[in-house]
Order: C-alpha cells, then sequence, then structure tokens
C-alpha cells in the first residue's frame, strides 16, 4: 500500500472513546494518524483523523 496523507473523517459512535478509533486505524492504516479533539465516550459525532503529514496541520483544525 502507498503511504498515505490526509484527513478521515470518522462517524464516532457512543462507547468508544477518541484513542479507541485512533488506535484502531493505526492497526488498520499502520501509519502516524493523529485527532483534532477528544470526544467524550459517551459524545457522538465527527472526528477528523490526521494521517502522516497532516498531522503537522493538528494546528489549524484545533484553533477556536
Amino acid at each position: 500500500m502507498d503511504k498515505l496523507n490526509g484527513i478521515i473523517i470518522v462517524d464516532k459512535k457512543e462507547n468508544y472513546t477518541s484513542h479507541d478509533i485512533v488506535r484502531n486505524m493505526k492497526k488498520i492504516l499502520e501509519e502516524k494518524i493523529g485527532h483534532t479533539g477528544t470526544l467524550d465516550p459517551l459524545a457522538t459525532g465527527v472526528l477528523p483523523l490526521l494521517v502522516r503529514k497532516r498531522n503537522k496541520n493538528i494546528e489549524v483544525f484545533s484553533k477556536s
């Protein structure tokens, strides 16, 4: 598989932590992955994941 760089949008379901999602995606993609914000385990919704070089852009996504 070619190296991936980009953003993956995940629909986080209840009872999963943001860390759970990142850990699982790292195993699947075998790539460096970060996220743009922590969601409570009871929260549901969009969780953007940043893959490889896009991790450097995390400050752009995290500014309020």
